[in-house]
């Protein structure tokens, strides 16, 4: 086997001119495959940080408070409860915080918008000064009552800057109309889809505008050490939950806020629990990292096509080239199996040396561009999450994009290598070339 490996060896740098150019189309396809990987990778750790941040934890206590039949509020009653129940439930918790759910109209002096509000403790928040870049203003101040976080893009809309005073406009649950206003304390800088139309008030200032009270939230927001066993803690809080006597509604892999609608049409009144996960929150902003992976397929199948092609074509010219060579190695007693061998070893050793150099390129291009941290253009935000083009390396996915490779390189030599084996001795060496 070392024989047959220092031959396929040997061919390959003998042939330098045609292994070069075979090698270097091999490079570009893994150094193309390992770019997109890291910007797909980027996008989902970018998603993850500022979904987990901004609109979900990793398993989420939510649910809807019914007065009437036909009007309902992702509100949680008596939360304190189910908060203990959690704790008690869940063996790996990293922190839990609960966080306030709702939606108003935003009004400044010269604009108004829609916005989905997030009422916190700051104190009960650790994540938040982690992930969130303060533009303008402190953070800290969420803190203090009648204060309000807005992102940049918010800014612009609502033409504000810290320290400017708006109201909030809502229609409760008891259907009647409130105004609370509140004084910017700070501008973020956009995290991309979700922050476009998120802002973060104080649990106290977001009770006074819903008119409940400090014993009512709008989910328990569960962050875990491990992510790993957010299937299996989810199936222990539902069991938890249903024990102690909770209505617990059935999955759905949608935002709250989708739910609202069919919740509405439901004959019930009450509370009811709705247990989620951070991919169910924003499901709605996943799809990016499908067409990205989706892209990435669909090159990956092309370009290895090609490559294939572009490897049999070389393996018959190099077995044309050789059939003297074949022939000789055949006479003097290799079997048809070395002969298989020989050439599978070599397309295997090109595909490596071309993989290995294809990783190499394509994980320098993508930290120097993260490194660049250049900016992204408005509609090119809603894609990657994020105010700036960010990648990040996944080992494992390279690892198996370059095995992949370098196996259809080997696979692919089979055929023109069992052509090769099959050659007879005497007709092999008196080949004219």
């Amino acid at each position: 086997m070392k024989q047959l490996f220092l031959i396929a060896v040997r061919n390959i740098f003998t042939h330098s001119r045609r292994s070069l150019l075979l090698g270097g189309a091999i490079a570009g396809v893994t150094a193309l495959l390992v770019f997109l990987g890291c910007l797909s990778t980027g996008v989902r750790q970018t998603l993850l940080e500022a979904g987990t941040t901004v609109a979900t934890g990793h398993i989420n206590v939510g649910g809807f408070y019914k007065v009437t039949a036909g009007q309902s509020a992702p509100l949680v009653t008596d939360y304190k409860k189910i908060e203990d129940i959690v704790r008690k439930t869940l063996p790996d918790i990293d922190f839990v915080t609960a966080r306030g759910r709702g939606w108003a109209r935003l009004v400044s002096d010269q604009a108004s918008m829609q916005v989905g509000i997030a009422g916190v403790e700051m104190a009960n928040e650790p994540g938040l000064p982690k992930v969130l870049k303060m533009k303008e203003g402190k953070l800290d101040d969420l803190a203090k009552p009648g204060n309000v976080l807005i992102f940049e893009s918010e800014a612009k809309k609502l033409k504000v800057k810290t320290g400017d005073s708006m109201v909030f406009s809502v229609l409760t649950d008891r259907g009647v109309n409130n105004t609370v206003d509140v004084r910017v304390c700070g501008i973020a800088e956009d995290m991309g889809l979700m922050t476009s139309f998120n802002v973060f008030l104080s649990q106290e200032t977001l009770n006074r505008l819903d008119q409940t009270n400090e014993t009512t939230t709008g989910a328990i927001l569960i962050y875990l050490k491990n992510m790993k066993r957010i299937p299996q803690d989810l199936d222990l809080l539902r069991k938890a939950m249903t024990a102690n006597g909770y209505t617990v509604m059935d999955s759905a892999s949608k935002a709250f806020w989708m739910k609202l609608a069919e919740v509405n049409r439901e004959e019930w009144t009450g509370q009811k629990l709705d247990l989620t996960t951070w991919e169910d929150e924003i499901s709605y902003v996943s799809w990016n990292l499908k067409a990205i992976d989706g892209l990435t397929f669909l090159l990956t199948t092309v370009l290895l096509i090609i490559i294939a092609v572009g490897i049999m074509n070389t393996l018959w010219i190099a077995i044309r080239e050789r059939t003297r060579e074949i022939g000789t190695l055949r006479a003097i007693g290799m079997q048809r199996g070395g002969v298989m061998s020989m050439f599978v070893i070599e397309a295997f050793c090109l595909g490596a040396m071309g993989t290995g150099a294809g990783v190499l390129l394509g994980i320098a291009i993508s930290m120097l561009l993260n490194a660049l941290h250049i900016p992204l253009p408005p509609g090119a935000q809603f894609f990657t999450m994020s105010s700036n083009l960010r990648f990040a390396v996944d080992p494992v996915r390279i690892l198996m994009e370059a095995a992949t490779i370098t196996l259809c390189c080997t696979l692919i030599s089979l055929i023109p290598s069992f052509k090769a084996a099959r050659m007879r001795p005497v007709t092999a060496i008196s080949h004219l070339g």
